[in-house]
């Protein structure tokens, strides 16, 4: 993208409704404008408190709870979900207070009956930007019927000229719903974090478990279409009221305000797009070959996703070319301050296929795509904060069997699949102080260095470093390795893999649970949470690890 997708820019979140039908130039920006677009609710205040004649919660008018997200230093997205049955169809409030009292308004927002509906699912988001100060924590809650949500907490971001010293993220990853309870989440609500970054899998689009490594007689679905897939929109809001149902992850998303990217299965497995039809290709859905069937599973898993998280996009359709490319950016740039710039890229919707196996790279293939990869190559170097940070959804070192170029083998639906893209980074990388990549995707928790592209064998002289968050339940290896006379996954593997990867410091991928890494002026550290996917209620949390990088040292210390 040419155009700048920093926070000033991205105050203008949209949310894609409407009809279902598929045009006939069948691109998803086609899809996607005939369905219109709505702007977020304006931000001006209403003069009347909205009245409250309860100070719990019904469950059943806010099945999904609420939950905050893309934050700017004046503002958040509010959010939350009613229940169309028990909805009596007034006018909905949300309330924004300094304290969870709500005695003093800071800001009250009327949302009319006749903007609520089955076009956004019967969703809300509101977008008080321009109305709150920056670095500030406020609660909020939405009432409805007379009746309150849970309250939530939100934060804005710093000031671009603020001296932070501290700030931290919880980091979560890859929650399969069949494969496991939640608890992680409810952990993550108690941590005492500044925001929530998830890296991508929010859900999985399969209802028949075959992502699953264990059985959940209790977390079984069925979705609207029967398929054992998600082939409609119908099907995609389903999972999402489904997760977002689970009260561990209501916990977290009530606490603290969410910062998003997304990765594959939020559509489907492994999706890519395909440059020579001029559309997405689902290789692991059953007619995600099919350019027309792809095109529209991918508009409804992308509209499910605008509509049932609180994330700042920019969609701005073109009639005359409607390129879903051109028009919906997710890649954008974070300041929090002196102290950390955060850059997220979007790694499925501008991607090549991957390598086949024994294919090698060719220098051509992009994750990234030509436009997005010169955006990034600016954001990265062009700021004055201590830290930058990379929000990427699939692992960028390289993950090999042995001391040669055979990582594509292994994963090339990560970077080692786009190898010479990432030596384009990667050099980069050298040019950027207290350089940290935030990963998720292989449910693993890892942490390593990043090295120069040119001769990375030969040269080890690291550039970065990159943590990676361990799933929330999705499956590991220690659901496909066996292990014996009292071995763990964890002791089988970790030696084998730094043996073949002396890049990396620390491999796990026998737990799940989250991470939280946290930024001073002085140094970034990384903490690893075990939690039992296993048990549905007050799960213990156990500290995996705990690793240091001080500031102007790429030096990993335990």
């Amino acid at each position: 993208m040419e155009s700048d997708t920093s926070d000033e820019t991205l105050d203008r979140r949209t949310l894609l409704s409407g009809t279902t039908s598929l045009l006939a130039a069948g691109s998803i920006g086609s899809i996607l404008a005939d369905r219109g677009v709505a702007t977020p609710t304006a931000t001006e205040p209403t003069q009347r408190p909205a009245p409250v004649s309860a100070t719990t919660t019904s469950e059943e008018l806010f099945p999904q709870s609420i939950a905050s997200g893309g934050p700017t230093p004046s503002g958040v997205l509010c959010w939350t979900r009613l229940d169309p049955i028990q909805y009596a169809g007034g006018p909905v409030a949300l309330q924004i207070a300094p304290t969870p009292s709500f005695e003093r308004l800071v800001y009250e927002r009327s949302i009319p009956a006749t903007e609520i509906g089955p076009a956004t699912d019967h969703t809300i988001t509101v977008d008080c930007t321009g109305a709150l100060a920056s670095n500030t924590e406020y609660a909020y809650r939405f009432v409805a019927d007379g009746v309150a949500s849970n309250t939530g907490r939100c934060r804005t971001l710093p000031a671009t000229d603020a001296q932070i010293e501290r700030l931290s993220f919880a980091v979560a990853t890859c929650q399969d719903y069949q494969n496991g309870y939640f608890g992680a989440f409810s952990h993550i609500a108690a941590e005492d974090v500044d925001f929530l970054l998830h890296l991508g899998d929010f859900i999985y689009e399969a209802a028949d478990g075959r992502f699953a490594g264990s059985e959940f007689d209790d977390r079984e679905l069925s979705l609207p279409s029967g398929n054992d897939v998600a082939h409609t929109l119908s099907d995609f809001r389903y999972l999402y009221r489904q997760y977002r149902s689970d009260r561990h992850l209501q916990r977290a998303l009530e606490q603290h305000t969410l910062i998003a990217c997304w990765d594959d299965h939020e559509i489907a497995n492994d999706r890519y797009w395909d440059d020579s039809t001029d559309s997405p290709r689902l290789p692991d859905h059953p007619q995600g070959m099919q350019p027309d069937a792809a095109t529209q599973i991918t508009a409804d898993g992308i509209q499910a996703w605008i509509e049932m998280l609180p994330v700042r996009v920019t969609y701005e359709p073109n009639p005359t070319h409607p390129d879903l490319q051109n028009a919906f950016r997710l890649q954008h740039t974070l300041s929090f301050g002196s102290l950390v710039t955060l850059v997220l890229t979007d790694e499925r919707l501008y991607r090549d296929p991957p390598p086949g196996i024994g294919e090698s790279d060719t220098p051509g293939r992009s994750m990234l795509g030509d436009d997005q990869r010169s955006w990034f190559l600016n954001a990265i170097e062009e700021h004055s904060t201590t830290w930058t940070v990379w929000a990427n959804e699939v692992l960028s070192m390289p993950l090999t069997l042995g001391p040669t170029d055979i990582g594509s083998v292994l994963n090339g639906d990560a970077w080692d699949g786009y190898q010479h893209e990432r030596d384009i980074l990667t050099n980069a990388f050298a040019d950027v102080d207290n350089l940290v990549t935030l990963t998720g995707d292989i449910h693993t928790a890892m942490a390593g260095y990043q090295q120069r592209g040119d001769d990375f064998y030969e040269d080890r002289t690291p550039v970065g470093v990159e943590f990676v968050a361990p799933a929330i339940t999705s499956k590991n290896l220690s659901e496909v390795v066996p292990t014996h006379d009292g071995l763990t996954t964890s002791d089988i593997s970790e030696p084998a893999v730094k043996l073949a990867n002396p890049h990396v410091e620390f491999f796990d991928s026998s737990i799940w649970g989250y991470a939280v890494v946290e930024f001073t002026p002085n140094g970034c550290s990384y903490t690893v949470y075990s939690v039992d996917k296993h048990a549905s209620e007050d799960p213990a949390k156990t500290e995996r690890i705990h690793l240091r990088v001080p500031a102007g040292d790429v030096q990993i210390e335990r």
